[in-house]
């Protein structure tokens, strides 16, 4: 079955809503909110998808058994891995953080995305 949409459009609907935390992440300051919609789950390759959306703030970022490809839609953020140097990103920037990418996240104005996130 094929599902078509635009990512954009998912953000006018009623999106589960939660502080950002772990297992995702470890906040380095105020909470930081969050709004998702995942309408791709597949349990048996350990891949899911959909749109993410967190309000500005730090936060630390371990990639240990996963890995994430986003493509930003909207906002700004600058992404520093550990030992190197900051990337921003911004609407129309994607970006891959393979599986055992660390660092920190620092969304400077709301952010929204489309990602997809893989397991090994």
């Amino acid at each position: 079955m094929t599902e078509v949409f635009r990512p954009v459009d998912r953000f006018e609907e009623d999106l589960e809503v939660a502080q950002l935390g772990q297992p995702s992440a470890e906040v380095l300051g105020d909470p930081i909110a969050t709004r998702s919609s995942v309408p791709f789950i597949d349990e048996d390759h350990g891949i899911r998808s959909g749109v993410w959306e967190a309000q500005p703030g730090l936060s630390r970022w371990e990639f240990i058994d996963r890995g994430e490809i986003i493509h930003v839609l909207e906002g700004r953020m600058i992404v520093t891995q550990d030992g190197g140097s900051p990337v921003t990103l911004e609407a129309g920037s994607a970006a891959f953080f393979p599986i055992g990418w660390t660092g920190t996240w620092e969304i400077q104005e709301r952010i929204r995305k489309f990602f997809v996130v893989y397991a090994k």
